[in-house]
Parts: structure tokens; C-alpha cells; sequence
């Protein structure tokens, strides 16, 4: 076990450099970073000395390097549109982010299970069609039409739900203020239907699929059949010998989830309003914040790197297998 945790670990630390190098890079591909930093009437001798004052005048390998030795230190710049350090914004809209990616997870992956466990208990019916219908359908549907055709229908026609806005619950749970936490879970929870169902459908749909043909593979296995001879009830078969064999596929596919989810509801975001790590992300390419991009790149990096890593080792646990 030991040496496995090793290995992940080491290879974590090189995704983790790569995605360094890679954010580095980004700042560097639309030209001189220094102009980023002046005012368009700066002269060629502000611009020189800013230059210098940011190291820019240095070579690239010495710059990385001193870029890497500010984020070991949790130094990711100063924000060009908040005038602050640039992780701080990233900080405080991650909790957002966090709040709505969980909510689709929990969705996705509750009705995923069901879902797929019946479709493989009625396989070849028209329950099955259906389900498998549904998962299609899911797939081949955009994140943002749906979001955008909910807001429409749910929000401006039936008014069943807010067509933006948003309850904060996290930041409040992890500050310690539980009591106050818990109240707003209600209200949070009715900002969050609309934009976490359009983030978790296409993950429900794929999901459901999954669930399915796990059940399939393992409902034609010899113990299967075993478990039915000694006259034991469906319920107990499916659940405490075919779903616990089924397992294995889908705790992969619940710790994936969080960071696949995580880093595609920027679009959602932006059409919800939700003041999350995507909204300001795109808000701050569109004023060059170079800073804040990157601190939320290596933020999102880190989170989704640290969710693999436990991933492995929870399925190296169930698994022995795995460690070979």
C-alpha cells in the first residue's frame, strides 16, 4: 500500500508541475505581460521599469521558476481588476461553485444508481427503452440550452423557481455558523434546482448508462445465479450480491464526478448568474486578469488532483487488485 500511495503521489506532483508550466505559458502566449500591468499612456520608460520591477526582462526559465517559488509561498499576484491578491476573489467564489457542483453530483449520481439498477432488472422492456432513451436524450442536449430553456419554461412562465440568485450554505457551515447554515438550507436549496439540474443532466444520463451495463455484466455471473437458487428474494440478490459486485464502477464514477462537474459550470454560471469560480473566470478573461485565470486554474487543478488521489485510494481499499 505503501509503495501504490507512493507512486500516486508522485504522479500527482507531475500533473501538478505541468499544470504550473501550462498557466505559466498561458500568461506569455498573448505577448509581453508587462502591458497588462500599464496604462495605455505609459512611456517606454514606465513600461522598462515595470518590466524589471515584475522580472519579465528575465529568461523564461528563471521567471517560471520564481513563479512556482511565489505559489509554494500562496502568492498568485495581484488581481488587475480587484487591485488585490488574485486568490483572494478565487476563495471567495469557490464556496458558490462547490455548493452547486455537489448539489448536481448528488443528483446525478442519486438517480443514476436507481435508474441504471432497473433499467438492467427490465432489460429489453419498454422500461429499459425508455431510461436508455432518457440517458441519450441527456447526452446529446447542451448544458446551457437546457439552463436556458428551464429559465424559460420553470422560471418566467410557471414561476416555480428563481431564474437567478443565490443563497449562500457552505461558506456559513464551514465558518461554524451551523444553526444559521441549516436555516437557509430550504432557500438554498430552491436557488440551486434549476442551474444544478442543467450542470448534472448529461452526468445523470451518462451515469445511468454506466450503472446499467455494470449491473448487466455482473446480474450473468455464476454467484448471481447461485444467490437465486438457494431461494433467496430479488431485493436481496440485486442489492447484497449484485449491486455490492457493481460497486466498483461507481464509486470511480462518484469521485470523478466532483471534479468532471466541477469544471464544466462555467457556461451554467453565466446563464444562471451564479457567483462562482466560472462566472469569474470568464469575466476575468474578458478583462485580461491574467492573475485571477491562473490562481482559479491551479485552484480547480489542485481540488480535481487531490479527488483522483482519494479516488485511487478508496478503490485500491475496496479492490486489493488494484494495487498490483
Amino acid at each position: 500500500m505503501g509503495t501504490f500511495l507512493l507512486r500516486r503521489l508522485l504522479q500527482s506532483l507531475i500533473v501538478i508541475v505541468g499544470v504550473t508550466a501550462i498557466t505559466f505559458v498561458a500568461l506569455q502566449i498573448g505577448g509581453d505581460p508587462t502591458y497588462l500591468y500599464v496604462s495605455e499612456r505609459a512611456s517606454e520608460a514606465e513600461i522598462q521599469q515595470t518590466r524589471a520591477a515584475l522580472g519579465f526582462d528575465r529568461p523564461l526559465p528563471e521567471q517560471y521558476l520564481s513563479f512556482v517559488g511565489r505559489l509554494v509561498q500562496g502568492d498568485f499576484g495581484t488581481s488587475l481588476a480587484f487591485k488585490r491578491p488574485a486568490i483572494e476573489p478565487v476563495l471567495e467564489a469557490l464556496p458558490a461553485t462547490i455548493e452547486l457542483t455537489l448539489f448536481a453530483m448528488l443528483f446525478a449520481i442519486g438517480l443514476a444508481i436507481p435508474l441504471g439498477v432497473f433499467a438492467a432488472l427490465n432489460r429489453g422492456t419498454s422500461v429499459d427503452g425508455s431510461i436508455m432513451t432518457l440517458g441519450m436524450l441527456g447526452q446529446s442536449i447542451p448544458s446551457f440550452w437546457l439552463g436556458i430553456m428551464m429559465i424559460m419554461i420553470l422560471g418566467l412562465q410557471l414561476r416555480w423557481f428563481p431564474i437567478s440568485g443565490h443563497v449562500p450554505f457552505l461558506m456559513p457551515l464551514l465558518e461554524g455558523h451551523v444553526v444559521e447554515a441549516f436555516r437557509q438550507l430550504p432557500q438554498a436549496l430552491y436557488y440551486l434546482v434549476m442551474p444544478g439540474v442543467a450542470v448534472g443532466f448529461y452526468s445523470l444520463s451518462r451515469n445511468a448508462r454506466l450503472v446499467r451495463s455494470s449491473m448487466l455484466e455482473v446480474l450473468g455471473q455464476d454467484f448471481v445465479r447461485t444467490a437465486r437458487s438457494k431461494g433467496l428474494s430479488e431485493w436481496r440478490v440485486v442489492v447484497h450480491h449484485a449491486l455490492r459486485n457493481a460497486w466498483l464502477p461507481v464509486v470511480t464514477m462518484v469521485g470523478l464526478e466532483f471534479g468532471f462537474l466541477l469544471g464544466g459550470v462555467v457556461v451554467v454560471e453565466m446563464v444562471f448568474s451564479w457567483p462562482g469560480i466560472g462566472r469569474l473566470i470568464f469575466n476575468a478573461i474578458n478583462q485580461r486578469d491574467i492573475p485571477v485565470v491562473q490562481a482559479a486554474v491551479i485552484v480547480l487543478a489542485l481540488v480535481f488532483i487531490t479527488l483522483n488521489l482519494v479516488v485511487d485510494l478508496v478503490y485500491a481499499r475496496i479492490d486489493p487488485r488494484v494495487k498490483l
